[in-house]
């Protein structure tokens, strides 16, 4: 028999940033959990709400399946005596089984014979089993920091105020927190504070909404927030600035959302829109506006979780809000300019980037010579460079990044454009921040491509020289980020850099300071790393990676065509025999501890041999000029030419011949295919 099953746990307000991640880690746990035992449900509805983390497990089995219990005991030679009197043992046996010596079986083996019990146990119930399964997924949650309140010893992310379980209409009988598991929830703070009776588990959603004016699923919220906000828009005659974090965080504030729509003072449209926008959402959590061509509008759309009988109240408390915010940003960007970069450039010696590594200053001046390397192989202005790496740090110093952090190189661009620097100086600053995401741009001149690897290869180098590389789930200073970074930067822009090369120069940028250089070869592995996620993102198979990468070459951009041909190579007819033949050849060789050595023609006697030999002769010089020009994929459509000969070789050829000096020259002759595919990866890494 099958029921629908609820499990609510109420709460103070939870954390926003952590709603989702709680919510899905709880019902995920619970539903794996039963699933384990043998009780799966059909469908796991999740619900999250500021106040609750809820579940419905759909047409769930009220209980498990009878289990079928077997024990293999001792031997039969060491159960009975030669008067077939049980031994200790078999009595052993029988006691912790709970049933007496006869009630065993004997069971033949190939082995020998064996004292078996077996017996059919009976599945355990929903009920019995949901408290435990519950309590577990709670403790298990992805909480930092938990706390206690009032007098009790039981921590969670915020104090826990009801419990409750439900299988079908009954409720089951637990106790978790210290509170007895009933039938009742509770509605919206403010409109619907009182108890609510959840009849059947099933009831659940809508008897919050229609009684207890909650709507209980994030994703019903989350779209119901995004209509609100763009119809609003519309009427406003402008287009809502409507981001994934900012919508799911004031998802996760809200449980009946109400919209509130305000506007501000024109004149603060003089400040930089990133500083309007990021004073909005940051602080107030307001949805930002734009008209067609881009331009901020001087409105805002908000959320809130009270539906006021005098909602122009309400807009009017919001506008007095965001008023002040605004003139604290206007106070911190009259004032920043006033100070001016080069100011802010010589107050970073005072700032510590990691002890042992100096200040940030000392940073900027190693980036500034990472950064003049990287533009000498691109023939960019090294005097625009040098300033560009000089000022990207600076904003660091400001009043407005140091309210709004993740304004930094934004603020930078708007002060060096105030200091009338060159044009190019002042977009490097911000760009030598990209990617700052995942999937974010990287940075598209010269200047700023320079700029942002230097920054990022210091940090490695650095980073790594003195222990600190990332573990696990710890990655303080984003090297992740940063070597995915120097990745993307290089490979799609294109850049002819030498990876090892750079890493040299910036060990070099560390003097005395610390031992650099011990870290180049785990730094450039550590971007080796990241290539596989990169490339598995773009459907491209790990083994495919490893093929090009095995030997870590130097030049990224190189790598990634390569790469693309290889895989582009897959699609071939010829590619998965020509992959199987290099894996035998390899291990051929590798077996055989063979050298490679030139092929003598006059030792050629099959009539496969010679045929292979002439045609991979005939072929090659054109296929390594094509490989010289970065023609890769061209260059094994062409080797795949050879798939006859190859199948030929191997079905007529016999390689470990009696005769030393055939034998050698055959196995050369197949170190000779072997290596022009090596020219562009190691075939015989690529799975079949």
């Amino acid at each position: 028999m099958s029921s629908d099953c609820l499990i609510e746990i109420g709460t103070e307000e939870l954390p926003p940033k952590a709603l989702q991640s709680l919510s899905q880690s709880f019902a995920s746990q619970v539903a794996q959990a039963l699933a384990g035992q043998g009780v799966e449900a059909d469908t796991v509805e999740v619900f999250a709400t500021p106040r609750r983390l809820a579940m419905l497990l759909r047409n769930i089995p009220q209980q498990q399946a009878e289990q079928m219990i077997e024990k293999r005991g001792p031997a039969i030679s060491a159960a009975f005596d030669a008067d077939g009197k049980p031994s200790r043992a078999a009595l052993g046996f029988a006691a912790s089984c709970g049933v007496d010596i006869d009630q065993l079986e004997r069971r033949e083996s190939p082995k020998g014979s064996w004292l078996y019990y077996s017996a059919t146990q009976p599945g355990r119930n929903l009920e019995a089993m949901l408290p435990e399964v519950v309590a577990t997924a709670l403790n298990a949650l992805p909480i930092p920091r938990r706390m206690r309140w009032g007098d009790r010893s039981e921590e969670f992310v915020r104090p826990v105020k009801w419990l409750l379980m439900m299988i079908g209409g009954k409720t089951v009988d637990a106790e978790i927190f210290g509170l007895r598991a009933a039938s009742d929830s509770y509605g919206h703070r403010f409109h619907a504070p009182g108890r609510l009776r959840i009849a059947e588990a099933g009831e659940y959603e809508q008897t919050l909404l229609s009684q207890g004016l909650v709507i209980a699923s994030f994703e019903k919220r989350r779209d119901t927030i995004h209509k609100l906000v763009d119809q609003a828009a519309t009427r406003l005659g402008g287009i809502a600035h409507v981001g994934d974090a900012l919508l799911d965080e004031v998802t996760a504030l809200v449980e009946y959302p109400v919209l509130v729509c305000g506007e501000f003072d024109v004149e603060f449209l003089e400040l930089p829109t990133e500083v309007l926008v990021t004073t909005m959402q940051e602080n107030q959590k307001y949805f930002a506006l734009f008209d067609k061509d881009g331009n901020l509008l001087p409105h805002f759309i908000a959320i809130a979780n009270i539906d006021s009988r005098k909602p122009e109240v309400v807009a009017r408390g919001n506008e007095r809000v965001i008023r002040p915010r605004f003139a604290d940003a206007g106070f911190f960007f009259a004032q920043d300019q006033k100070q001016g970069l080069d100011l802010m450039r010589i107050r970073l010696d005072d700032v510590v980037f990691q002890k042992k590594l100096g200040s940030i200053g000392d940073k900027t001046n190693r980036i500034i010579r990472l950064a003049k390397y990287v533009a000498s192989h691109s023939g960019t202005d090294q005097d625009l460079v040098r300033r560009a790496a000089d000022l990207c740090k600076a904003d660091l110093m400001s009043d407005m990044v140091g309210e709004f952090p993740k304004l930094q190189g934004v603020m930078g661009r708007y002060y060096a454009l105030h200091q009338q620097e060159d044009a190019s100086v002042c977009s490097a600053i911000e760009q030598h921040y990209w990617p700052r995401h995942a999937g974010d741009q990287v940075p598209n001149s010269e200047i700023a491509q320079a700029v942002a690897l230097a920054d990022r290869l210091d940090s490695l180098i650095g980073i790594f020289a003195i222990g600190e590389k990332p573990g696990g789930d710890k990655d303080p200073f984003a090297l992740r980020r940063a070597a995915l970074a120097v990745l993307r930067i290089i490979v799609e822009n294109r850049l002819t850099l030498d990876l090892a090369d750079l890493c040299q120069v910036a060990a070099d940028g560390y003097f005395k300071k610390v031992e650099a250089v011990a870290a180049i070869e785990d730094v450039i592995e550590f971007v080796f790393d990241r290539q596989r996620a990169y490339y598995q993102e773009q459907g491209i198979g790990f083994d495919v990676v490893e093929a090009v990468t095995y030997n870590r070459p130097g030049l990224l951009f190189d790598c990634d065509l390569r790469i693309r041909a290889v895989y582009e190579f897959q699609r071939h007819d010829a590619a998965l025999a020509l992959a199987a033949a290099n894996k035998r050849i390899s291990n051929i060789l590798k077996k055989q501890g063979h050298s490679s050595a030139t092929v003598d023609q006059t030792l050629l006697q099959e009539m496969a041999e010679v045929q292979l030999f002439e045609q991979l002769q005939a072929l090659k010089g054109g296929v390594e000029a094509q490989f010289s020009k970065g023609e890769y994929q061209q260059g094994l459509e062409q080797l795949a030419e050879l798939r006859p000969a190859v199948d030929r070789f191997f079905d007529e050829v016999m390689v470990m011949v009696d005769d030393t000096a055939l034998k050698n020259n055959r196995l050369a002759l197949l170190d000779q295919l072997l290596q022009s595919f090596r020219l562009v990866a190691d075939f015989s890494r690529i799975q079949s």
